[in-house]
């Protein structure tokens, strides 16, 4: 089996699900590519336990399903022997029950139903199977663990964590796997042989996020750059139609859903659900926000409200770093650019873009959200902050003299101090002249003057290369973090 790499909390918590002295139900779900299976499959056959494992088909019929569930069944407890089934979902779990009565009372027992949605097909009763089996057979065993695995997040939340039927607070453990953080991610790479600096990984991440069978196509010997092109834009990279090939295994209806998630894109600091549904033709009742809900549970957006604008409603934008990449830059160059370009050298051009120098400088602010706790540890206000967000102001049309501020990250702090955070993507030390030092000052005056605050205010920065020092950082900065602190534990 393969070391696994990080989910410390995870593996404490699958150990603590295993030697439970009870029957124990876990469901677990995140996006697809994130480990789901990976980690379950790499926990449970390193342990004590009989592990019976099947996943569902995709786009399977109801017969091929149910043959494969057998199948699996001779393979684990007969030795591989082919078993005769019926041909519906009770005649197959009268099967497992009859494996299962057969084992030692002292071994655990752990079912692992990866992809379930997929095996649970319309009108197929499956959940209603799993529903009687739990509650009358399962449910009543100390040896066994149940692990209900899928990747379409709202079909396991709905269905099966949140179900109001059979399955009603039967979950006893429920586990949500995210992406890595750059810590981990280095980790994995390290893993693969691959020892590239800090800032060509935070290049790789810009692209592929800490999604894990992202990161391990990464290859030896290569630089971001060149991982980067040969993934995304040469002829059969294995992120070129990944984002096509996400949305077909995860919607039935993908239009409206591509529609959502390419006009939310669009929007760098987020796009107010009001403005979504008109700009989408979308309906403003449920089903426009069962959608974006689906979106939001697959790992794609996420919704928030702007800091100081409760009037404003919910806004959403994209948290996803493979999904910006896609509509930025591998979507709008499958026909245009890649036609007139040799595809080998494709990315080293656009990288030297004014385009994406500003992108850049973009995507390392979304990752900089995702490392909030690696940031108040280095700015030394982790125990004393107590909102986080970002903050706009946009004056009237017409007004002279009023003027706007955006602020790319702040944090509210319960010591009567709001610390300002600028974020700066840069190859060298970023410095603050005096113009830049004029827009500093500019910011925290349209704050206090719009905010009514009477905190005491300061200014800090997330430079990735640092800050040269000058006669303004030194009026100014009270704190600076890097790129290196974004990269610990």
């Amino acid at each position: 089996m393969e070391k696994v790499i990080g989910r410390h909390k995870e593996l404490k918590e699958l150990l603590h699900f295993l030697t439970s002295k009870k029957a124990e139900f876990m469901a677990i779900y995140g996006r697809r590519r994130i480990g789901k299976t990976f980690l379950i499959k790499n926990f449970f056959k390193t342990q004590k336990c009989i592990f019976f494992d099947v996943t569902g088909i995709k786009n399977g019929t109801y017969t091929e399903q149910i043959n494969e569930f057998v199948k699996k069944v001779g393979e684990i407890f007969y030795g591989g022997a082919a078993l005769a089934d019926k041909g519906t979902w009770w005649d197959a779990f009268d099967i497992l029950n009859n494996a299962i009565s057969s084992i030692d009372k002292r071994k655990k027992i752990v079912i692992f139903l990866d992809e379930f949605p997929w095996m649970a097909t319309k009108k197929s009763r499956l959940l209603q199977v799993l529903e009687h089996t739990w509650n009358n057979k399962w449910n009543w065993n100390n040896n066994i663990r149940l692990v209900v695995c899928g990747s379409s997040a709202s079909w396991i939340l709905k269905r099966i964590i949140n179900n109001t039927g059979g399955l009603y607070n039967r979950v006893t453990a429920r586990m949500e796997l995210h992406p890595f953080n750059l810590y981990e991610a280095k980790q994995l790479l390290r893993a693969n042989g691959i020892k590239l600096s800090n800032q060509q990984i935070l290049e790789v991440y810009m692209v592929t996020g800490g999604i894990p069978l992202y990161l391990n196509h990464i290859e030896k010997g290569l630089s971001a750059q060149q991982n980067i092109n040969q993934l995304c834009f040469e002829r059969g990279g294995f992120l070129r139609d990944e984002f096509t090939n996400i949305f077909a295994s995860l919607f039935d209806d993908t239009s409206q859903y591509l529609d959502i998630i390419k006009t939310i894109s669009q929007h760098r600091n987020g796009i107010s659900k009001n403005d979504l549904v008109k700009i989408c033709n979308l309906s403003s009742g449920g089903r426009a926000s069962g959608r974006l809900k689906d979106l939001e549970e697959a790992g794609f957006i996420t919704s928030f409200i702007p800091y100081g604008h409760k009037e404003r409603g919910i806004y959403y934008k994209i948290i996803d770093e493979y999904t910006l990449f896609y509509f930025h830059w591998i979507d709008p160059n499958k026909t245009g650019f890649l036609k007139i370009t040799n595809r080998r050298n494709a990315w080293q051009h656009i990288a030297q873009s004014p385009d994406w120098k500003a992108w850049s400088g973009y995507a390392f602010e979304a990752i900089c959200y995702k490392h909030i706790e690696q940031i108040v540890r280095a700015l030394n206000i982790d125990s004393i902050f107590n909102f986080v967000g970002a903050w706009k102001y946009t004056p009237k049309k017409g007004s002279k003299n009023d003027l706007g501020a955006q602020i790319d990250l702040l944090f509210d702090r319960n010591d009567n101090v709001i610390t300002i955070c600028e974020i700066k993507y840069s190859y060298e030390p970023f410095v603050i002249d005096k113009q830049y030092a004029a827009n500093l000052r500019n910011k925290v005056e349209v704050y206090k003057k719009h905010t009514g605050t009477h905190k005491q205010i300061f200014i800090a920065m997330i430079s990735a290369n640092g800050l040269k020092p000058t006669m303004y950082s030194e009026e100014l900065v009270s704190g600076c973090a890097v790129l290196d602190d974004l990269f610990k534990e």
